[in-house]
């Protein structure tokens, strides 16, 4: 007899919630030092004359709570491309030539540990999610990445452009809806992402351009994701349980980039902290009530870190005990902001500390934790995680 479309739906479906089975985090080489990096950015950018506006940018970097950040773009390659140390020349075509060969490539990086820790056959992954704020190109960064990594082409991939810094939670999201979606997958999710789209000399008219030339940093991050996991063979670290996303009010122009022939410019406002933590538990509310849970203190957390503004007002706002931020403000402080593939070093970062410290979960021993994506729009995006039992816990 054949079988109903409800039984064919139901038989592709997965039974348990889509689950983090493994992480991988990659940076470029090039390593610079914040306490000296006002002085090198003025003198590569040929701006060293404008002094009162290097003051300003040495005060913006003291403050921004960042020791060091990892950057593709050396000395050398400013030289060679000089119109990318400029303000406003045009240099999408110099900066394009570098991304679509350096943000794959960096995506691959990740995605290798990734599956390496995962410890499975590169043709078990089903899907690819890439993302990035690093450039357009087609056939697209997903499609490289399946040539870098060498798996099936088969692979149904989706490839995320121009979102910003929510998109970590976006990836999660969208992981989710798949794994759950389709049983037996596994989903490889990529966030890469390099500074060459937005790095630019300073200008007095444009002084958010300042606090972006301060803030960010290169990274990649990845993850496999799927549902039932084998756990004889796969390693569980956190269940997504739920997600939203919303666009907060009154927040229109509050963070955009626009992309020109003269790469990304990025524009900032004042107001970004305070219209986080205004609206930030009203998102807790919505999807942890379900749950019963209504002490921010109780649950881990994964924050995008925007900046040392918006951390500092979040907890203001909520009464956070300082630990509940450790591992936001260690990865800011080591790597600067990642955009994306931020909140995914600062999973990994969690889970490694728990164990080291031997918690009875991945979320420092806490079982029900928050993932935050904050990024233009005003875009939010919350991801509410269950952390497992780690094996040290269970032996």
């Amino acid at each position: 007899m054949a079988a109903s479309v409800e039984e064919i739906r139901k038989a592709q479906r997965a039974h348990g919630p889509a689950t983090i089975l493994a992480i991988g985090t990659a940076t470029p080489s090039n390593c610079v030092n914040q306490a000296d990096y006002p002085d090198y950015y003025f003198r590569v950018t040929k701006s060293e004359h404008m002094t009162e506006l290097k003051e300003k940018f040495k005060r913006i970097c003291d403050k921004s709570m960042i020791k060091k950040r990892y950057m593709h773009l050396t000395e050398e390659i400013l030289k060679e491309n000089p119109n990318i140390c400029t303000y406003w020349e045009p240099s999408l075509d110099a900066r394009q030539d570098i991304m679509v060969v350096e943000v794959p490539k960096l995506g691959n990086k990740a995605a290798t540990k990734a599956i390496e820790e995962w410890g499975q056959p590169k043709s078990k992954i089903t899907h690819l999610i890439f993302c990035t704020t690093s450039g357009v190109d087609m056939p697209g960064y997903d499609y490289q990445l399946i040539k870098l990594l060498g798996l099936r082409p088969s692979v149904k991939r989706f490839m995320m452009y121009q979102q910003g810094c929510f998109a970590g939670g976006t990836v999660l999201r969208l992981a989710k809806d798949l794994a759950e979606n389709n049983k037996g997958a596994r989903v490889l999710v990529v966030c890469s992402e390099i500074t060459v789209v937005t790095f630019r000399g300073p200008a007095d008219t444009h002084l958010d351009s300042l606090v972006g030339q301060a803030l960010f940093g290169d990274g990649a991050a990845a993850l496999i994701v799927g549902a039932d996991p084998d756990t004889s063979i796969e390693h569980p670290l956190f269940q997504l349980v739920s997600t939203a996303e919303t666009i907060l009010p009154d927040s229109d122009g509050a963070i955009e980039g626009h992309l020109r022939e003269v790469g990304l410019s990025f524009h900032l406002q004042d107001r970004v902290p305070s219209l986080i933590s205004k609206n930030i538990e009203k998102s807790l509310v919505e999807v942890f009530s379900p749950i019963g849970i209504n002490n921010w203190n109780s649950i881990f957390w994964i924050a995008h870190p925007g900046g040392p503004a918006i951390l500092d007002q979040v907890e203001a706002k909520l009464s956070l005990k300082p630990e509940k931020m450790r591992a936001t403000r260690h990865i800011l402080s080591e790597y600067g902001n990642l955009s994306s593939a931020c909140v995914i070093f600062i999973l990994d970062e969690m889970r490694k500390k728990s164990l080291e410290e031997r918690k009875v979960t991945t979320g420092e021993g806490l079982e029900w934790g928050v993932l935050f994506g904050f990024g233009p729009g005003l875009t939010v995006e919350t991801v509410v995680l269950h952390s497992v039992l780690t094996e040290t816990a269970t032996k």
